[in-house]
């Protein structure tokens, strides 16, 4: 579903541009600071208390230079002034987005306190996470918070730990180490995948905690780095400014030092005619939160060092939905769930479920019960599960059901 193949990667136009104060001066009285928070749909929820008046819920993104707010009507509504405009390049590296610069914003993140951030602002809510994801989402919280932290990430208990390099030793322990790169504020791990084809390619991997995918692999930055022949094509992704099209596969091996994760689901993007390259730092692709919530991860921002240690999920199959529906909230409530896309040859399309229905039940499930991480879930069981779909076409209410497949 495309609710399991999110993408979020945020790209300054120009030259690069200091929004915020680095995120040490955050620490300036304590020696740590922790913030709950929600693990939906594979992406970190925190709250955030926006002008000591706007309840909000932010995405902490590792992969994000800067923060951005995407609901201009919040700071419409206060009256902020916008101080300079700015070009974005969307998740497709070519088109070209607007955003505006917000100084002096005083942010309550859980229990960190940032009195005098800088941010954007996107001149339209370019991300549409609501009907991606059917979760209120307010904006990104960007390594201008964070950088010269010690950042530590315990999926499993939910918490983000920041402290101060000096501190980071006892989050640390005798945890052997990675060595990362810190580019304009963001983490790359250079390793190794081994592909179908038995080929081992060195890469370069953006760290990005705003990636619900578990790997994207632009397939022109190594000619190793091909889709494998079973792949699922079409719109593999969405991110900021609209879909990410190209192919869903699996690579046999993803190194992580001495850890490796198998057979992992793989997006496919090819750099076309268009695509702003110089952005990419030289990168072969990213690796996103269904491989890192597998670890409890620290990121060493001062050192330039990744230290990882395997989880309870460590071992878990890298599934993907065996349907073939790619599904969306709608309407106020995020109740109302449409067929965006339907993968050709899959499933739901052999059994005549079209795009623009909508969905009224999944099983015995009606869907004003369920949520898109629910549904999710439910079209990723055991293949050669009978599945059955009622949806609304057109005023009527049409029953479907099919059988769940592997797709790739």
């Amino acid at each position: 579903m495309k609710s399991s193949l999110l993408i979020i990667c945020i790209f300054l136009l120009g030259r690069q541009t200091t929004l915020a104060q680095p995120g040490y001066e955050l620490l300036k009285d304590v020696n740590k600071i922790d913030i709950p928070f929600e693990f939906r749909n594979n992406l970190i929820l925190v709250r955030v208390t926006f002008a000591r008046i706007f309840p909000l819920q932010f995405i902490f993104d590792t992969g994000a230079e800067n923060s951005i707010l995407s609901k201009k009507s919040v700071t419409d509504a206060l009256g902020i002034p916008y101080e300079r405009e700015f070009k974005i390049l969307g998740s497709d590296l070519k088109t070209e987005l607007t955003a505006y610069l917000i100084r002096g914003i005083h942010l309550n993140i859980e229990n960190m306190v940032a009195p005098n951030h800088s941010m954007l602002v996107l001149q339209e809510d370019y991300f549409n996470f609501e009907e991606m994801i059917g979760i209120q989402v307010d904006g990104i919280l960007g390594a201008d918070l964070f950088r010269g932290l010690v950042v530590k990430i315990n999926y499993e208990r939910k918490i983000i730990t920041l402290t101060k390099s000096k501190e980071g030793k006892k989050l640390i322990g005798e945890t052997k180490s990675l060595p990362i790169l810190i580019e304009k504020n963001k983490p790359y791990l250079q390793t190794a995948i081994r592909t179908q084809s038995d080929s081992l390619v060195n890469v370069k991997l953006l760290l990005d905690t705003g990636a619900m995918l578990s790997l994207l692999l632009n397939s022109d930055t190594h000619p190793d780095l091909k889709p494998p022949a079973n792949t699922v094509q079409g719109n593999i992704g969405a991110g900021l400014g609209g879909f990410i099209t190209g192919h869903l596969g699996r690579v046999t091996t993803l190194h992580l030092g001495e850890f490796e994760c198998n057979d992992v689901i793989t997006n496919f993007q090819s750099v076309t005619i268009g695509m702003d390259t110089i952005k990419m730092q030289g990168r072969n692709g990213i690796i996103g939160n269904e491989v890192l919530s597998r670890f409890l991860v620290i990121i060493d921002y001062p050192g330039q060092k990744l230290y990882l240690t395997p989880n309870r999920r460590y071992n878990a199959e890298f599934e993907f939905d065996k349907s073939g529906l790619v599904i969306i909230a709608t309407e106020q409530g995020l109740k109302n769930y449409v067929v965006h896309y339907v993968i050709e040859g899959s499933p739901a399309d052999v059994a005549g479920i079209l795009t623009g229905d909508v969905i009224k039940r999944i099983n015995r499930s009606p869907a004003s019960l369920l949520t898109l991480e629910r549904m999710s879930q439910i079209l990723k069981k055991k293949e050669g599960k009978l599945t059955k779909v009622v949806v609304e076409r057109e005023g009527k209410r049409l029953k479907f059901e099919f059988t769940l497949r592997n797709l790739i």
